[in-house]
């Protein structure tokens, strides 16, 4: 246990530059608080002493706004940086190296018993307002972004963005003990990538057309000696 704590703070140290030092990590981030309570809480629920560990449970998100079920399953070096709104539901397995932002939800779409909420594997990091619901699998070193709702499982090294959650680029493996990729503001914009290609093929057929039309396919008739039929008239008024 000891061991996990002091992991925890090393990680919160190399994940957030605004850790100055481990005094302030140990008694200023809640992300932290919630994760240890968790811990207690895990245990006592293992232990069968499943009301207690629901009250402890409770007491912490009452203190630091961050609710876990004590039945999740989560590894070391598991990070919340800022952690207001944090929601994990009672079957998440979260791996090792993993790094969570404020408002995320790992939650279920599910009423039955048995596993209904998310696996996520090692080295993840899911952006602010996040939504990984169901009981999916996030791959390895896979990063989601900031309101993105995935519902459906991701293969490893991926980047997730949109409503519904799509994988749309590969992200090159990195080692899941070293620092996780955080570069939000570098993520794809689905939206426009998509808009892009639509301008694209506009002017494709833009250019296709004034190219058959420079080739005397307009007014052939004329050159032939025929005379096309009038245009209709054509009444714009309402």
């Amino acid at each position: 246990m000891l061991n996990m704590i002091r992991e925890d703070i090393r990680c919160t140290l190399d994940r957030d530059p605004a850790a100055r030092n481990w005094l302030e990590v140990l008694t200023s981030y809640a992300g932290l608080h919630a994760i240890w309570v968790h811990r207690i809480a895990h245990r006592l629920w293992r232990w069968r002493l499943k009301l207690l560990a629901r009250v402890l449970s409770q007491f912490s998100r009452f203190v630091t706004g961050i609710e876990i079920h004590p039945g999740a399953q989560i590894g070391p070096r598991f990070f919340i940086d800022h952690g207001m709104g944090v929601v994990i539901g009672e079957t998440t397995i979260v791996g090792a190296d993993v790094t969570l932002y404020h408002g995320v939800t790992l939650g279920g779409v599910s009423l039955e018993p048995g596993k209904r909420h998310p696996t996520i594997e090692d080295g993840v990091v899911i952006g602010a307002g996040a939504k990984v619901l169901g009981a999916i699998t996030i791959g390895k070193n896979t990063r989601i972004g900031a309101n993105a709702v995935v519902v459906n499982d991701v293969e490893p090294n991926m980047v997730v963005v949109g409503i519904p959650g799509k994988p749309i680029q590969r992200k090159s493996p990195e080692p899941v003990s070293g620092r996780p990729d955080l570069h939000h503001n570098i993520l794809p914009d689905l939206v426009a990538n998509r808009l892009d290609r639509i301008l694209d093929r506009l002017d494709e057929v833009e250019r296709a057309i004034e190219l058959h039309n420079h080739n005397g396919h307009d007014g052939s008739e004329r050159d032939n000696g025929r005379i096309p039929d009038e245009e209709p008239y054509l009444d714009y008024a309402i």
